[in-house]
């Protein structure tokens, strides 16, 4: 019984010939990201600014209503305010920001909001989260991602070589950037979510990059007679369909939690489906691009060829 592939075993795709439009691709999402941030910023959630986050449900979810609950809370003319649908039908969140005072001002707040829509909304969750937490989040959100990086970086350089190293952790640094820039752009909520979701897009596109890096090592000692060029071309197209097989199957689960699994998932979700996609690209074309500007010694030989089939073999 045949196997399916997505791939064909003997691909030959020559990968590196557009290294130079990926480069500008990649150069193009970074500009387009630090201009985003300089614009727009971020716009960040009630855990990184503080705030009061309600989760109300509709008593009778069919008369419920944003608009009429939107002019409801904004009697109380607590400052900004947002409201927006949230996992099942009739179910909202309300996001008010901080009031001046201290936390006996802000649970008043919520006590205000609770009395005011009692008769048709049962409030399910309440959260009040104070600026210098916020600030504190964010310093341990920087250390979180930047600490993660460095981690790698060190395991890559141990593992490998120190030039791998380095093209590895540009390609990381290059997926944080443009995820940062998706959420800047579509002025996605930024929030705890969000780094968890940049640390899993990470440690998704590491994986990538260390499978393919592998194959080059391996190449590297076992064509001494090919050139660099040659041995990282082949390397990405031994492992490609791999790198495929994966991204499709994770991104398959994504796209579901994407549409099915509420709102409070879906900027995670959609986090994830961008760092899949841009991990892939990087592992391939920014990654492996890299390696051609080092002169990677190749090591010792590897002697034993009886897995190669013979048309691959060094001679």
């Amino acid at each position: 019984m045949k196997l399916l592939r997505l791939i064909p075993s003997n691909t030959n795709i020559d990968f590196l010939s557009i290294k130079k439009f990926a480069f500008l691709f990649s150069i193009l999402v970074i500009s387009g990201t630090f201009l985003s941030l300089f614009l727009n910023n971020l716009n960040y959630g009630i855990d990184f600014k503080g705030g009061i986050l309600l989760e109300v449900r509709a008593k009778n979810y069919e008369k419920s209503n944003i608009n009429e609950l939107r002019n409801k809370v904004l009697t109380l003319k607590a400052g900004e305010i947002s409201i927006q649908k949230f996992g099942k039908e009739g179910d909202y969140l309300i996001r008010i920001q901080k009031q001046e005072g201290d936390q006996k001002q802000q649970i008043a707040m919520i006590e205000k909001v609770k009395l005011l829509i009692d008769n048709d909304y049962s409030i399910r969750r309440s959260e009040f989260v104070g600026p210098t937490v916020g600030d504190e989040l964010k310093i341990a959100g920087i250390y979180a991602v930047s600490l993660s990086l460095l981690a790698i970086m060190v395991y890559i350089w141990f593992r490998f070589e120190w030039q791998f190293s380095i093209a590895a952790i540009i390609a990381l640094i290059h997926d944080v950037i443009s995820t940062i820039g998706l959420f800047s752009f579509l002025q996605l909520e930024f929030n705890l979510a969000t780094i968890a979701a940049i640390l899993t897009t990470a440690g998704y596109s590491i994986n990538d990059t260390v499978v393919i890096f592998d194959r080059v090592r391996e190449n590297l000692r076992r064509y001494k007679s090919k050139d660099h060029y040659y041995i990282y071309n082949k390397s990405i197209n031994e492992t490609l369909s791999r790198t495929v097989i994966t991204s499709v199957t994770t991104l398959i689960a994504l796209f579901i939690i994407f549409f099915f699994g509420g709102a409070v998932l879906s900027d995670f979700a959609l986090a994830m489906i961008w760092g899949v996609l841009i991990g892939t690209f990087s592992s391939i074309f920014v990654a492996v691009s890299i390696l051609t500007f080092f002169d990677i010694n190749k090591g010792e030989k590897v002697e034993d060829q009886s897995n190669v089939p013979e048309y691959e073999r060094d001679n």
